[in-house]
Protein backbone atom coordinates (compact mmCIF):
# COMPACT_ATOMS: atom_id res chain seq x y z
CA UNK A 1 0.00 0.00 0.00
CA UNK A 2 2.65 2.52 0.86
CA UNK A 3 4.60 1.65 -2.75
CA UNK A 4 1.14 2.49 -4.08
CA UNK A 5 1.32 6.01 -2.94
CA UNK A 6 4.59 6.17 -3.39
CA UNK A 7 3.86 5.82 -7.09
CA UNK A 8 0.47 8.46 -6.99
CA UNK A 9 3.36 10.94 -5.35
CA UNK A 10 6.01 10.70 -8.33
CA UNK A 11 2.91 10.67 -10.64
CA UNK A 12 1.40 13.88 -8.83
CA UNK A 13 5.12 15.59 -9.11
CA UNK A 14 5.56 14.76 -12.40
CA UNK A 15 2.16 16.31 -14.04
CA UNK A 16 2.50 19.19 -11.55
CA UNK A 17 6.26 20.09 -13.06
CA UNK A 18 4.80 20.02 -16.69
CA UNK A 19 2.11 22.10 -15.37
CA UNK A 20 4.48 24.69 -13.85
CA UNK A 21 6.39 25.02 -17.42
CA UNK A 22 3.66 24.75 -19.34
CA UNK A 23 3.31 21.19 -20.47
CA UNK A 24 0.42 19.02 -20.88
CA UNK A 25 0.14 15.22 -20.97
CA UNK A 26 -2.69 13.68 -23.07
CA UNK A 27 -4.14 10.43 -22.26
CA UNK A 28 -1.63 8.50 -23.42
CA UNK A 29 1.81 10.33 -21.86
CA UNK A 30 2.64 12.72 -24.77
CA UNK A 31 3.84 15.84 -23.06
CA UNK A 32 3.27 18.61 -24.92
CA UNK A 33 2.88 22.65 -25.62
CA UNK A 34 1.01 24.24 -27.87
CA UNK A 35 2.89 27.40 -29.06
CA UNK A 36 0.81 28.77 -31.90
CA UNK A 37 -3.03 28.05 -31.63
CA UNK A 38 -5.17 29.06 -34.96
CA UNK A 39 -9.04 28.82 -35.68
CA UNK A 40 -10.19 26.18 -37.84
CA UNK A 41 -11.48 22.47 -37.72
CA UNK A 42 -9.00 19.86 -35.55
CA UNK A 43 -7.31 17.33 -37.41
CA UNK A 44 -9.75 13.68 -38.00
CA UNK A 45 -8.86 10.45 -38.76
CA UNK A 46 -7.48 9.39 -41.84
CA UNK A 47 -6.47 12.83 -42.81
CA UNK A 48 -3.06 13.16 -44.66
CA UNK A 49 -0.92 15.71 -42.72
CA UNK A 50 2.06 17.68 -43.78
CA UNK A 51 4.18 18.70 -41.26
CA UNK A 52 7.64 20.74 -40.63
CA UNK A 53 9.40 19.42 -37.58
CA UNK A 54 12.97 20.38 -35.84
CA UNK A 55 14.18 18.13 -33.10
CA UNK A 56 16.61 19.21 -30.34
CA UNK A 57 18.66 19.08 -27.23
CA UNK A 58 17.61 21.31 -24.00
CA UNK A 59 20.40 23.29 -24.83
CA UNK A 60 19.09 24.24 -28.05
CA UNK A 61 21.49 21.99 -30.36
CA UNK A 62 19.51 21.17 -33.71
CA UNK A 63 19.87 17.22 -34.21
CA UNK A 64 17.50 17.18 -37.82
CA UNK A 65 14.78 19.45 -38.84
CA UNK A 66 13.27 19.33 -42.31
CA UNK A 67 13.88 22.66 -43.13
CA UNK A 68 17.43 21.82 -43.99
CA UNK A 69 16.29 19.39 -45.92
CA UNK A 70 14.04 21.26 -47.66
CA UNK A 71 11.12 18.98 -47.47
CA UNK A 72 8.28 18.24 -44.90
CA UNK A 73 7.32 15.29 -43.56
CA UNK A 74 3.81 13.43 -44.62
CA UNK A 75 1.56 11.33 -42.19
CA UNK A 76 -1.76 9.76 -41.72
CA UNK A 77 -3.70 10.54 -38.77
CA UNK A 78 -4.41 6.87 -37.76
CA UNK A 79 -5.34 5.56 -34.61
CA UNK A 80 -2.61 3.35 -33.41
CA UNK A 81 0.22 5.84 -35.35
CA UNK A 82 2.60 7.72 -33.40
CA UNK A 83 1.28 11.29 -31.84
CA UNK A 84 -2.09 10.20 -32.69
CA UNK A 85 -3.29 11.22 -29.24
CA UNK A 86 -1.55 14.70 -29.81
CA UNK A 87 -2.79 15.42 -33.45
CA UNK A 88 -6.42 15.46 -33.10
CA UNK A 89 -5.78 18.79 -30.51
CA UNK A 90 -4.48 20.85 -33.39
CA UNK A 91 -5.34 22.47 -36.73
CA UNK A 92 -3.65 23.90 -40.04
CA UNK A 93 -0.77 26.29 -38.55
CA UNK A 94 -0.43 25.10 -35.18
CA UNK A 95 2.82 24.82 -33.62
CA UNK A 96 3.76 22.84 -30.12
CA UNK A 97 6.72 21.83 -28.91
CA UNK A 98 6.48 17.57 -27.76
CA UNK A 99 9.06 16.63 -25.07
CA UNK A 100 10.66 13.22 -25.11
CA UNK A 101 12.15 11.51 -21.77
CA UNK A 102 15.17 10.43 -23.05
CA UNK A 103 15.30 7.84 -20.53
CA UNK A 104 12.28 6.00 -22.01
CA UNK A 105 14.33 6.60 -25.34
CA UNK A 106 17.11 4.90 -24.27
CA UNK A 107 15.74 2.73 -21.62
CA UNK A 108 17.19 -1.14 -21.79
CA UNK A 109 19.82 0.17 -24.53
CA UNK A 110 21.73 2.64 -21.96
CA UNK A 111 25.27 2.10 -24.14
CA UNK A 112 23.85 3.49 -27.25
CA UNK A 113 22.98 6.90 -25.06
CA UNK A 114 24.84 9.77 -26.95
CA UNK A 115 26.65 12.57 -23.98
CA UNK A 116 24.41 15.40 -25.43
CA UNK A 117 21.40 13.23 -23.72
CA UNK A 118 22.52 12.47 -20.20
CA UNK A 119 19.93 10.67 -17.68
CA UNK A 120 17.07 13.11 -16.99
CA UNK A 121 17.32 14.67 -19.73
CA UNK A 122 14.52 15.60 -22.56
CA UNK A 123 14.18 15.76 -26.76
CA UNK A 124 12.39 18.28 -27.44
CA UNK A 125 10.31 18.09 -30.77
CA UNK A 126 9.10 21.30 -32.48
CA UNK A 127 6.05 20.54 -35.04
CA UNK A 128 4.35 22.87 -37.14
CA UNK A 129 1.29 21.87 -39.10
CA UNK A 130 1.19 22.95 -42.62
CA UNK A 131 -1.41 21.64 -44.37
CA UNK A 132 -3.76 18.79 -43.87
CA UNK A 133 -5.69 17.00 -46.68
CA UNK A 134 -8.17 14.03 -47.45
CA UNK A 135 -6.37 10.98 -48.90
CA UNK A 136 -8.49 12.08 -52.26
CA UNK A 137 -6.72 15.53 -52.11
CA UNK A 138 -3.25 14.32 -51.53
CA UNK A 139 -3.28 11.69 -54.13
CA UNK A 140 -4.57 14.33 -56.41
CA UNK A 141 -1.83 16.83 -55.66
CA UNK A 142 0.68 14.07 -55.63
CA UNK A 143 0.01 12.77 -59.33
CA UNK A 144 -0.43 16.53 -60.17
CA UNK A 145 3.88 16.91 -59.16
CA UNK A 146 4.51 14.15 -60.54
CA UNK A 147 3.10 15.22 -64.25
CA UNK A 148 5.16 18.34 -63.59
CA UNK A 149 8.22 16.80 -62.77
CA UNK A 150 7.63 14.21 -65.82
CA UNK A 151 7.52 16.81 -68.26
CA UNK A 152 10.56 18.94 -66.53
CA UNK A 153 12.63 15.65 -67.29
CA UNK A 154 11.29 15.04 -70.46
CA UNK A 155 12.09 18.27 -71.61
CA UNK A 156 15.85 18.13 -70.20
CA UNK A 157 16.17 14.82 -72.40
CA UNK A 158 15.18 16.89 -75.32
CA UNK A 159 17.49 19.35 -75.05
CA UNK A 160 20.20 17.09 -73.68
CA UNK A 161 21.24 15.70 -77.34
CA UNK A 162 21.08 19.72 -78.54
CA UNK A 163 23.66 20.35 -76.13
CA UNK A 164 26.05 18.17 -76.77
CA UNK A 165 25.80 18.58 -80.97
CA UNK A 166 26.53 21.91 -80.32
CA UNK A 167 29.36 21.38 -77.65
CA UNK A 168 31.02 18.90 -80.10
CA UNK A 169 30.54 21.42 -83.01
CA UNK A 170 31.71 24.63 -80.90
CA UNK A 171 35.05 22.57 -79.88
CA UNK A 172 35.70 21.08 -83.23
CA UNK A 173 36.04 17.36 -81.97
CA UNK A 174 36.14 14.72 -84.21
CA UNK A 175 34.72 11.15 -82.72
CA UNK A 176 33.82 7.97 -83.24
CA UNK A 177 30.39 6.82 -81.97
CA UNK A 178 29.81 3.40 -80.49
CA UNK A 179 26.05 1.54 -80.86
CA UNK A 180 25.39 2.17 -77.29
CA UNK A 181 26.14 6.34 -77.85
CA UNK A 182 29.35 6.49 -76.29
CA UNK A 183 31.53 9.24 -78.29
CA UNK A 184 35.20 9.15 -77.61
CA UNK A 185 38.18 10.02 -79.63
CA UNK A 186 41.70 8.52 -78.79
CA UNK A 187 44.29 11.72 -78.30
CA UNK A 188 47.41 9.72 -77.73
CA UNK A 189 48.03 6.01 -78.93
CA UNK A 190 49.68 2.75 -78.02
CA UNK A 191 50.19 -0.54 -79.14
CA UNK A 192 50.09 -2.35 -75.57
CA UNK A 193 47.29 -4.57 -74.52
CA UNK A 194 43.71 -3.50 -74.18
CA UNK A 195 41.93 -4.28 -70.85
CA UNK A 196 39.83 -7.08 -70.56
CA UNK A 197 36.53 -7.02 -68.48
CA UNK A 198 37.55 -8.26 -64.89
CA UNK A 199 40.91 -6.95 -65.08
CA UNK A 200 42.08 -3.94 -62.53
CA UNK A 201 42.86 -1.32 -64.20
CA UNK A 202 44.19 2.45 -63.22
CA UNK A 203 43.22 5.26 -64.49
CA UNK A 204 43.98 9.42 -64.40
CA UNK A 205 41.02 11.26 -65.08
CA UNK A 206 39.52 15.03 -65.52
CA UNK A 207 35.73 15.15 -65.43
CA UNK A 208 33.73 18.26 -66.57
CA UNK A 209 29.99 19.26 -67.55
CA UNK A 210 29.67 20.71 -70.81
CA UNK A 211 29.70 24.08 -69.33
CA UNK A 212 33.36 23.39 -68.46
CA UNK A 213 32.80 23.19 -64.57
CA UNK A 214 35.47 20.68 -63.38
CA UNK A 215 33.53 18.36 -60.95
CA UNK A 216 36.34 15.90 -60.21
CA UNK A 217 39.89 14.86 -61.19
CA UNK A 218 42.54 12.55 -60.16
CA UNK A 219 45.04 15.18 -60.98
CA UNK A 220 46.44 17.30 -58.56
CA UNK A 221 47.46 20.36 -60.63
CA UNK A 222 44.04 20.37 -62.18
CA UNK A 223 42.02 20.38 -59.17
CA UNK A 224 44.20 23.07 -57.93
CA UNK A 225 43.43 24.96 -61.25
CA UNK A 226 40.05 24.44 -60.95
CA UNK A 227 39.61 25.61 -57.47
CA UNK A 228 38.43 22.05 -56.95
CA UNK A 229 41.56 20.55 -54.05
CA UNK A 230 40.26 18.66 -51.35
CA UNK A 231 42.46 18.40 -48.50
CA UNK A 232 43.97 15.00 -47.17
CA UNK A 233 42.75 13.79 -50.59
CA UNK A 234 45.53 11.72 -52.06
CA UNK A 235 45.76 12.33 -55.85
CA UNK A 236 46.60 9.40 -58.00
CA UNK A 237 45.10 7.20 -60.67
CA UNK A 238 41.92 4.99 -59.99
CA UNK A 239 41.66 1.48 -59.78
CA UNK A 240 39.16 -1.12 -60.05
CA UNK A 241 37.53 -4.36 -62.01
CA UNK A 242 36.56 -2.94 -65.18
CA UNK A 243 33.24 -4.37 -66.30
CA UNK A 244 31.76 -5.27 -63.17
CA UNK A 245 29.81 -1.91 -62.40
CA UNK A 246 32.06 -0.34 -60.26
CA UNK A 247 31.99 2.94 -62.11
CA UNK A 248 29.04 4.32 -64.75
CA UNK A 249 28.63 2.58 -67.69
CA UNK A 250 30.49 5.27 -70.29
CA UNK A 251 33.66 4.24 -68.67
CA UNK A 252 32.93 0.26 -68.59
CA UNK A 253 32.61 0.94 -72.77
CA UNK A 254 34.66 2.98 -72.80
CA UNK A 255 37.95 2.19 -71.52
CA UNK A 256 37.75 -1.41 -73.31
CA UNK A 257 38.40 0.53 -76.62
CA UNK A 258 41.54 2.04 -75.15
CA UNK A 259 45.72 0.74 -75.08
CA UNK A 260 47.51 0.88 -71.97
CA UNK A 261 49.16 4.13 -71.58
CA UNK A 262 46.74 5.54 -74.26
CA UNK A 263 45.00 8.66 -73.82
CA UNK A 264 41.19 10.11 -74.76
CA UNK A 265 38.22 12.02 -74.47
CA UNK A 266 34.77 10.46 -73.64
CA UNK A 267 31.93 12.24 -74.10
CA UNK A 268 29.51 10.37 -72.62
CA UNK A 269 25.96 10.70 -72.61
CA UNK A 270 23.26 10.89 -69.45
CA UNK A 271 21.93 7.22 -69.59
CA UNK A 272 25.92 5.85 -69.62
CA UNK A 273 26.03 8.10 -66.60
CA UNK A 274 24.21 9.60 -63.95
CA UNK A 275 20.89 9.56 -66.03
CA UNK A 276 17.71 11.10 -64.89
CA UNK A 277 18.87 12.02 -61.02
CA UNK A 278 22.47 13.48 -61.92
CA UNK A 279 24.91 13.86 -59.21
CA UNK A 280 25.39 15.71 -56.34
CA UNK A 281 25.42 19.39 -56.76
CA UNK A 282 27.53 19.65 -59.80
CA UNK A 283 26.39 16.89 -61.94
CA UNK A 284 22.41 18.19 -63.05
CA UNK A 285 20.04 15.53 -64.55
CA UNK A 286 20.41 14.14 -68.30
CA UNK A 287 23.91 16.05 -68.08
CA UNK A 288 26.10 14.67 -70.74
CA UNK A 289 29.57 14.75 -69.35
CA UNK A 290 33.28 14.69 -70.89
CA UNK A 291 35.86 13.07 -69.63
CA UNK A 292 39.64 13.47 -70.39
CA UNK A 293 41.39 9.96 -69.09
CA UNK A 294 44.50 7.97 -69.32
CA UNK A 295 44.68 4.17 -69.27
CA UNK A 296 48.03 4.33 -67.08
CA UNK A 297 48.40 0.61 -66.20
CA UNK A 298 46.41 -2.54 -66.61
CA UNK A 299 46.47 -5.25 -64.44
CA UNK A 300 44.93 -8.76 -66.23
CA UNK A 301 43.39 -11.16 -64.42
CA UNK A 302 43.68 -14.93 -65.62
CA UNK A 303 41.09 -15.64 -68.48
CA UNK A 304 38.86 -18.22 -69.83
CA UNK A 305 39.14 -18.71 -73.60
CA UNK A 306 35.63 -18.65 -75.19
CA UNK A 307 34.64 -22.24 -76.91
CA UNK A 308 34.77 -21.74 -80.49
CA UNK A 309 32.12 -22.96 -82.91
CA UNK A 310 33.63 -24.83 -86.45
CA UNK A 311 31.49 -24.99 -88.98
CA UNK A 312 32.31 -26.87 -92.01
CA UNK A 313 31.40 -24.82 -95.34
CA UNK A 314 30.05 -28.55 -98.04
CA UNK A 315 30.03 -26.22 -101.06
CA UNK A 316 33.48 -24.61 -100.53
CA UNK A 317 34.99 -27.42 -98.74
CA UNK A 318 36.23 -25.14 -96.12
CA UNK A 319 35.61 -24.14 -92.59
CA UNK A 320 33.78 -20.92 -90.83
CA UNK A 321 35.14 -20.11 -87.61
CA UNK A 322 32.59 -18.40 -85.37
CA UNK A 323 32.74 -17.00 -82.02
CA UNK A 324 30.31 -17.94 -78.83
CA UNK A 325 27.83 -15.72 -78.48
CA UNK A 326 28.65 -13.26 -75.38
CA UNK A 327 26.42 -13.18 -72.68
CA UNK A 328 24.27 -9.95 -72.34
CA UNK A 329 26.12 -7.05 -70.47
CA UNK A 330 24.49 -6.41 -67.16
CA UNK A 331 23.32 -2.90 -66.54
CA UNK A 332 26.12 -1.12 -64.57
CA UNK A 333 25.12 0.93 -61.29
CA UNK A 334 27.20 3.68 -61.82
CA UNK A 335 29.07 4.42 -58.57
CA UNK A 336 32.35 6.59 -59.18
CA UNK A 337 34.27 8.10 -60.44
Amino acid sequence: MKKFFLVLAALAFAFNADAQDGFKRTSKGTIYRIVTANPGEKIKLDQIITFNMVQKTEKDSVLASTYAVGRPFQARCAADGDLMDLFPLLAVKDSVIIKVPTDSIFNGKEETRPAFFPKGSNLMVFLKIEKVQSLDEAMAERNKALEEERAVTAKLATQEAGIASTYIADNKLLLKTTPSGLKYTVTQATIKRKPLPGDTVYVHYLGRTLDGKVFDTSIEAEAIKSGTKQDGRAYEPISFALGRGEVIPGWDEGLQLLNEGSKATFIIPSKLAYGERGAGNDIPPYATLRFDVELVKVSPVKHTLAKKTVAKKVAAKTTTVKKAAAPAAKKAVAKKP
